[in-house]
């Protein structure tokens, strides 16, 4: 596995107890979107099982010039790390990994399902279609908590209407209708929500993105209702 060094540019707080972590894009660094990396923070390279190496699902596209990493800050060892890091900081970052791609025929639409911090490899997706206009059809349903834990709504908002192809459907899963006035859905994912939004269940390919229990709940739900285990791709974000 190839390694790089990068540095710290700036940190975001991107919802209530989630930070978005902004490094420099190494030179010769290539991934394709919905992959991740694994971070090593200063001081740990000798001894990444001290806690201080982190695997992370890089959140843009890229196009773009640097790498955006996000997480919940827990209180782990890396977490307490990463929110005191100073901006400058040198890291190492190998990678990239993973399959957790789009696929290639534009005929086949995709269903994004992500679970909170699940948002990362699925914007990165979903920017890098915008920017190259791919032809998938792409509909994302977006699932928190709280609309105060749900990451990077004003982008995805914002992505939907710079992409025809795309539709976004927010949903709150401890959240009453009309809660600080949301319109939006409410409950979990369920395949009465997809009926509503995709239309015919079989034929699209699905992607799961989110904590260990929403990943198996919603594979077991696609199962149920006949979805071919093939076109289902996961990707795991355990303690994130």
């Amino acid at each position: 596995m190839i390694g790089y060094q990068s540095s710290l540019l700036s940190r975001t707080e991107v919802a209530e107890g989630t930070m978005a972590f902004q490094f420099e894009k190494p030179k010769d660094f290539a991934f394709n979107a919905g992959q991740y990396i694994e971070l090593t923070l200063p001081g740990s390279q000798a001894a990444p099982s001290d806690g201080l190496t982190h695997t992370f699902s890089i959140a843009n596209s890229p196009l773009d010039e640097e790498l955006i990493v996000t997480t919940r800050m827990r209180k782990s060892v890396f977490k307490q790390a990463m929110s005191v890091l100073p901006i400058g900081t040198q890291a190492r970052i190998e990678g990239p990994m993973g399959s957790f791609n789009l696929h290639n025929n534009t005929a086949r639409p995709a269903v994004f399902l992500a679970g909170g911090i699940g948002i990362a490899p699925f914007l990165s997706m979903l920017s890098y279609a915008t920017e190259e206009k791919l032809r998938h059809p792409i509909v994302l349903f977006y699932a928190n908590r709280y609309l105060e834990d749900a990451a990077f709504m004003d982008a995805l908002w914002n992505l939907e209407r710079a992409n025809p192809r795309f539709r976004f459907v927010p949903i709150l899963t401890r959240t009453d209708k009309n809660y600080r006035g949301w319109k939006g859905k409410t409950g979990h994912i369920s395949s009465e929500m997809l009926l509503t939004r995709v239309g015919i269940l079989r034929g699209p390919i699905y992607y799961i993105a989110g904590p260990p229990t929403m990943v198996a709940a919603t594979r077991r739900m696609l199962g149920e209702v006949g979805i071919d285990e093939d076109d289902i791709r996961t990707e795991e974000f355990a303690g994130y």
